[in-house]
């Protein structure tokens, strides 16, 4: 069976696991995953992330974070979809939470922050947010 949305996939896991207490996810890894699990280490949002393979299969193993019990993340979400693509220009780009979350955008640089983008004067597909 064939995965239509594989970051959004990877955010419901994300969330799931999260609302769960879980210590760590298991998911498939692709090269897009492993940027976003980058920004997310990056901005600790995440422990850590590791790429293995498990039976000839790459898998990635995403490390949760948590502050005193509670989950780092609060709020993720998929903006950008498959049926509908969502873009905006270096000035249309949202800041999340009064500039507290953030934006992840695909540029034609890689994926990167929306503060990033904004410093660099791109835009991109805003593909979700986290706060």
């Amino acid at each position: 069976m064939s995965m239509q949305d594989p970051i959004g996939d990877m955010l419901t896991r994300l969330r799931n696991a999260q609302m769960a207490g879980k210590q760590r996810v298991i998911m498939s890894a692709s090269k897009q995953k492993s940027a976003v699990a980058e920004l997310l280490k990056a901005e600790g949002y995440i422990r850590d992330f590791s790429v293995d393979v498990v039976d000839g299969q790459k898998q990635m193993v995403i490390e949760l974070k948590y502050i005193e019990g509670k989950p780092v993340i609060d709020e993720v979400k998929r903006v950008s979809r498959p049926g509908l693509r969502v873009y905006r220009s270096k000035d249309k780009l949202p800041k999340i939470k009064g500039g507290l979350g953030i934006a992840i955008v695909s540029t034609s640089r890689g994926l990167m922050t929306d503060r990033t983008a904004r410093a660099r004067g791109i835009g991109g597909e805003f593909v979700c947010y986290v706060a």
